[in-house]
Formats: structure tokens, C-alpha cells, sequence
């Protein structure tokens, strides 16, 4: 079992930010129940249904449990006071203060269990002109400077990643505080109030080496002037390869590779900075002898030579390729109604409490009824739940 055993989340958000974390906390042993609205939340329906799931809500939701509960009836709301009362973490990715109008706040959910780890995930935080706006991923891609990192090097038009990047990024910062605080509580005994802005994490995320121009205040300078137009993509006889040199060492075994050792006294690339200051030319220069080569001809020479270097994979491609086998970095499983899944598998590798995909997606309300009866619902008392709506189980939980 993973380093979380024993557990329990409560997973009470939509879409990706939230879903993400939890699921990495269910592939570290924590038990996640996903508590949803009738008729399941937004990510149920987009995209393509296999088996009445969406690729993409299967992928931020597997290995969870699934509750329905109304939580606009008192018998919901009762339902969901039972779970907290019995849970070590609460996420919710609500607009600021949905969630104290639904009547579980963090200071009223703190007092029906004060050891609760309280999570809450918005897309700007709680105060400012934007606090209260919807957000979606290319909203914080927008803001957080994303679209200035993404332009194209030639003619500056914004451009954005096109993946769901802040919602993930975000997801990985939830997962490592959720830990953090829990490592906290075993300390000290306190549970604490998490909260996390999409837009205050990607800027944590990109400040390193996308903000180096705004670090030093006394120093400042556009990093887009000094970055060159060309990007480290290069066209080979046969399809396309990225290949770099860094250090002074990477760039000789770069020219040796390419046949062209004149270039290594060069005073135009004799050093890392030099190398900086012609980047534009280097990289031409690069670009035209490896137009050149063959693909795996050329990949091999720049291993030989100790460069860094790999080609370009296509998504279709990425299965097969060996480096991903050699680790199995892909899982495939077999469930019932899904034939084969494939999902990358949980990227931290623990020696001694391993984590893993313990199960599919859910179905919508696929667990309510388990999930009442271990709260200790009587008979009598969960078919009342389940006839009023305010619980909704799935037929197949029957």
C-alpha cells in the first residue's frame, strides 16, 4: 500500500485542478471519495463517453469513489457532515464563499472536525478585482504570463500552451501541501486551512528561469530581447530532432558529431556566453548541418559525443519508444466495460510504500450506497436518502 494508507480524503471539486491532486493522493493509498451533484460534475460530460466516462474525467478521477448528494436538501447536507466528521482532508475548488453559502466553511467544518486538513483552490485567491470571476486554464495562461513565454520567437504573437497546464500545475502544488500539512499534524496534532490560487502558483511555477528578467529589481530587463528567435527544433533528412549544447564540453562533442570541429575555436561560440550573444547564428549553423543527416544516424553520433539529443515523438508515438517501455512508464490494465486503459503511471517511485492505480473511474453514484452504509446508515434510513434524491446511488451499486 502507498505512504498515505489509511487517509481519507473527501474530493468535493470539478473539472481538473482539484481532481488531479486527490487522484495523486488516491495512487499514494489515500482513500478519495468523490462527492458530486446530481447528475456529476462538468467533467462528466466533455469529451467522447467510453463506458459512460470521458478519457480526460477518467484520467483526473481513477481509483476513486463516487457519492452523489444533494447537498440543497438537509439530508444531504447531513449525509456530507457525517463524511467530514470521519475525513483528514477537505478539497474544494468552489468560487470564493460558494462554499460558507452552502453551510460548510472552513470555520464550520474546523468545528465538526478541528484535526481536518481544509483545502481550498480558487483561480485568483480571495481578494482583488478578479477574486470572484469564473476561470478557466487560458484565463491564468493570460495572466501569469504564459502567453509570453509561448510567443513565436520571430514575430512576438502571443501563443498558448495547449495543454491544461495551470490546472495541473496547480494540482501538484495541492498534492505536495496536502502532504506538508499532514506531516504538520502528525507533529503537532493541527489541522489547517490550505489555499492555493491557480494564478499565484503558475507564477511560482515560471518565475525561476521565465521571470529571470524581473528577479534582480536593479537589473531588469525584457527576457524575450535577449532569448533569440529560433527554438531548438531542427528538420533532419527524415523527420525532426532536438539536440543542445550548454557547456563547453557539450559543444565540442557537438561539432565532432557534426563534422565541423572548426567551429570549436570559433571565437563566436568559444564560450557559454559567446555562444548566448550568437545564439541566433549557432543554432542556424546547427540547423543546416543537421538538415543533412538522417534522424537515427545523427541521434547516435550526438550520443556517442555526449549531447544531449532525442527526436520528436508524436503523441501516437510516445508507447513505443524505448526508453518508455525500458520502465514501463506506461500502465496498461484490463477493467470490466473499459477493456484496456492505458494511464501514465504515479511518477514518484517509493522503495517501500509504492504507489499505484488502484482502480478505474467511477461511475456516477457507483459507491453511494457502500459509502452510507460504512457511515452506518441503517436499511431503513439509506432507502429514505436514496427515494427523497437527496442521495443518488447508481443502479449497478445496488
Amino acid at each position: 500500500m502507498g505512504p498515505l494508507e489509511g487517509i481519507k480524503v473527501l474530493d468535493l471539486t470539478a473539472m481538473v485542478s482539484g481532481p488531479v491532486a486527490t487522484m495523486i493522493l488516491g495512487d499514494q493509498g489515500a482513500e478519495v471519495i468523490k462527492v458530486e451533484p446530481p447528475g456529476g460534475e462538468q467533467m462528466r460530460h466533455m469529451g467522447m463517453p467510453h463506458n459512460g466516462v470521458p478519457a480526460t474525467f477518467y484520467s483526473c478521477n481513477r481509483g476513486k469513489k463516487s457519492i452523489v448528494i444533494d447537498l440543497k436538501t438537509d439530508a444531504g447536507k447531513r449525509v456530507l457532515t457525517d463524511l467530514i466528521r470521519e475525513a483528514d482532508v477537505l478539497v474544494q475548488n468552489f468560487r470564493p464563499g460558494a462554499i460558507a453559502r452552502m453551510g460548510f466553511g472552513e470555520d464550520v467544518v474546523r468545528k465538526l472536525n478541528p484535526k481536518i486538513i481544509y483545502v481550498s483552490i480558487s483561480g485568483f485567491g480571495e481578494n482583488g478585482p478578479y477574486a470572484h470571476k469564473r476561470v478557466y486554464d487560458p484565463v491564468i495562461q493570460a495572466l501569469s504570463g504564459a502567453t509570453d513565454i509561448q510567443a513565436n520567437r520571430e514575430t512576438g504573437k502571443p501563443a498558448m500552451f495547449r495543454i491544461i497546464i495551470a490546472d495541473k500545475v496547480t494540482s501538484l502544488t495541492a498534492a505536495q501541501a496536502i502532504s506538508s500539512a499532514l506531516f504538520h499534524r502528525e507533529r503537532k496534532g493541527e489541522g489547517q486551512h490550505i489555499k492555493l490560487s491557480m494564478l499565484e502558483t503558475m507564477l511560482a511555477f515560471f518565475w525561476p528561469e521565465g521571470m529571470g528578467g524581473l528577479t534582480y529589481a536593479d537589473r531588469e530587463f525584457d527576457v524575450t530581447k535577449e532569448q533569440g528567435t529560433m527554438d531548438l527544433i531542427f528538420e533532419t533528412l527524415d523527420g525532426f530532432i532536438t539536440a543542445g549544447a550548454v557547456s563547453n564540453k557539450e559543444w565540442v562533442g557537438m561539432c565532432r558529431a557534426l563534422q565541423r570541429e572548426e567551429l570549436i575555436e570559433d571565437e563566436r561560440f568559444a564560450s557559454s556566453s559567446a555562444r548566448m550573444r550568437n545564439a541566433d547564428l549557432r543554432k542556424q549553423i546547427v540547423a543546416d548541418e543537421l538538415a543533412n543527416w538522417q534522424s537515427a544516424e545523427v541521434l547516435q553520433r550526438l550520443d556517442d559525443n555526449d549531447v544531449p539529443s532525442a527526436p520528436l515523438l508524436t503523441r501516437m508515438e510516445l508507447l513505443d519508444h524505448q526508453q518508455i517501455r525500458a520502465n514501463a512508464t506506461v500502465e496498461r490494465m484490463t477493467y470490466e466495460g473499459f477493456g484496456e486503459v492505458r494511464q501514465a503511471m504515479p511518477a514518484a517511485r517509493f522503495d517501500l510504500t509504492p504507489a499505484s492505480i488502484s482502480g478505474p473511474a467511477p461511475q456516477l453514484g457507483e459507491h453511494s450506497r457502500e459509502i452510507l452504509l460504512r457511515l452506518g446508515y441503517e436499511k431503513e434510513a439509506l432507502d429514505e436518502l436514496l427515494a427523497s434524491k437527496a442521495v443518488i446511488a447508481n443502479d449497478n451499486s445496488e
